[in-house]
């Protein structure tokens, strides 16, 4: 028996005990996040060229369509599996994990002629520079191999999300975009620039990290096997029967989330695409990184759920979606006050022009990430129609308005980004507290007033860091060094001592490691 087994994670004590390293490892992750994903725009504007790096994350905006059944599936595993394996019920767990597993390669094997089609096509779809065709459908197909393969291999990462091993599962997540970004900067420096190669490095990096996953579940959850015979119809029905709804809201999310990069493209062509990929970057990265810190807490939901100790959930929710706008208010309100000198020193003073754009995209993050921490509500308690069916219509709505708003009012690019601002907006500072309240049963503003401190911090911030960076007359980077760091730890004074509970608090220091020992 390997000595890494899920023994200490069955019980609130082992999950207590996984949190720092949980901590450490979303650090990592997002400090990887944050190297890689600033320098390699820069590298692929000198090398692709504007338009044709526009074409690299529309590529991942597509494949995000393509594979939404996969996506919804994988999500609804999640649930059952760890609610399983927290109650100790292995042979349910295997009847869950190779019901999932032979699904979801039936359903990836029906989606290869459509991933096929869809790259084939996607140049006289989109607008591609010239001479670049061939490479866009490589692109296009690495990118969708690439996530379909980490899609299955999903299936054992939700062993380690079951067990609170969410330090393992950025170990993964990490070796994919070191490999795939070691392989882009080798196969560049070898064969030169082409959009084909950097497919052929995602496809590369998403076979390696999802090998590493299959080892590392196998380590940390022994009791799963992979077996025909534990396939189970019955529960077919109960994973298709939430995954129908979580696809209904996925592709309302990706209406939300992944429209505009499409629509911009396919208005205002593929240099407009890339200058509003330069801008979108910042929020693909602030995403990553509420995602990562929303992520901790999902499997202690789960488990509370699992467990029925509603109250703990209710509580650690709502000081959650404080804390998630609190700690997000920082990156938004600095990357909003600083937006000029962040893109002088990142991509070049030609792009400062940027920045109102920028400002656009990221400042609605305050409301829109510090609600995170509520989804794996809906999920836990599997009431997930009414939120799909909302999240549906509402982002066929931003679809329409972001069409709309630029052609009636002449806003180019800018109203595709208002329309994703509004929309989104509305939806998670109205709906989704108020229908993760009528899950759990408290009053419909519980969430609501949690949200207040983080939206007010970033303002304050956005202001703050504004007016040093129009007052302070030196070179950008040592405004943004001198800027950044004054506010930030003036900031994070003032929250401690100020801005936290006594309860807070101890949730926050519950993430940090014990002296103790486990």
């Amino acid at each position: 028996m390997p000595s890494t087994t899920p023994a200490t994670d069955r019980n609130p004590r082992g999950l207590a005990a996984q949190l720092p390293r949980n901590l450490a490892a979303n650090i990592a992750y997002f400090l990887v996040n944050i190297v890689i994903g600033v320098l390699l725009v820069p590298y692929f504007i000198n090398t692709l060229g504007v338009a044709a790096y526009g074409l690299i994350p529309l590529a991942t905006s597509i494949t995000g369509y393509v594979a939404i059944v996969v996506q919804s599936l994988n999500t609804s595993v999640s649930r059952f599996l760890t609610v399983d394996l927290q109650r100790e019920d292995y042979a349910a767990a295997n009847k869950t994990f190779n019901t999932a597993l032979i699904g979801l390669t039936v359903i990836i094997l029906l989606m290869v002629p459509v991933i096929l089609v869809v790259a084939y096509f996607a140049p006289s779809i989109f607008n591609v520079p010239a001479g670049q065709e061939t490479g866009a459908i490589l692109l296009f197909l690495g990118v969708s191999a690439a996530f379909l393969i980490r899609s299955w291999s999903g299936n054992f990462t939700v062993q380690l999300f079951a067990y609170n091993r969410l330090d393992l599962q950025n170990l993964v997540n990490i070796t994919n975009i070191v490999v795939q970004t070691g392989l882009i900067v080798l196969l560049f420096t070898f064969f030169g620039p082409d959009l084909a190669l950097v497919g052929g490095a995602y496809l590369a990096g998403a076979v390696v990290a999802s090998g590493v996953s299959i080892v590392l579940a196998r380590r940390v959850c022994p009791y799963l096997r992979v077996s025909i015979g534990s396939f189970d119809r019955t529960r077919v029905n109960d994973l298709c029967g939430m995954g129908w709804w979580v696809v209904i809201n996925q592709i309302g999310s990706l209406l939300f989330l992944q429209i505009d990069l499409i629509v911009v493209n396919l208005l205002f062509g593929a240099t407009s695409a890339g200058e509003y990929a330069i801008a979108l970057q910042w929020v693909i990265l602030l995403r990553a990184v509420a995602g990562v810190l929303s992520g901790v807490l999902t499997p202690t939901i789960l488990a509370c759920y699992a467990r029925e100790q509603t109250e703990t959930l209710i509580r650690v929710t709502k000081s959650a979606v404080k804390l998630m706008g609190l700690a997000m208010a920082l990156p938004i309100g600095l990357v909003c006050g600083l937006a000029p000198e962040l893109l002088t020193i990142w991509v070049g003073e030609e792009f400062t022009f940027l920045a109102p754009l920028m400002i656009l995209l990221t400042v609605h993050l305050a409301v829109n990430l510090s609600v995170l921490p509520l989804f794996p509500i809906n999920v836990a308690y599997n009431q997930v129609r009414v939120p799909g069916i909302v999240t549906f219509f509402m982002g066929i709505g931003n679809f329409g308005l972001a069409v709309i708003l630029p052609l009636l009012t002449g806003w180019g690019y800018y109203g595709v980004a208002a329309a994703a601002a509004i929309v989104l907006t509305l939806k998670n500072a109205v709906f989704t507290p108020w229908y993760a309240t009528r899950v759990l049963g408290v009053g419909s503003h519980t969430f609501t007033r949690s949200m207040f401190p983080g939206i007010v911090a970033t303002a304050l911030i956005g202001v703050a860091a504004a007016t040093l960076g129009a007052v302070v007359q030196i070179p950008a980077l040592v405004t943004l060094a001198v800027a950044g760091a004054g506010i930030a730890l003036v900031y994070l004074a003032a929250v401690w001592a100020l801005g936290l509970n006594e309860y807070e608090r101890k949730l926050f220091e519950s993430y940090l490691p014990q002296h103790s020992g486990e």
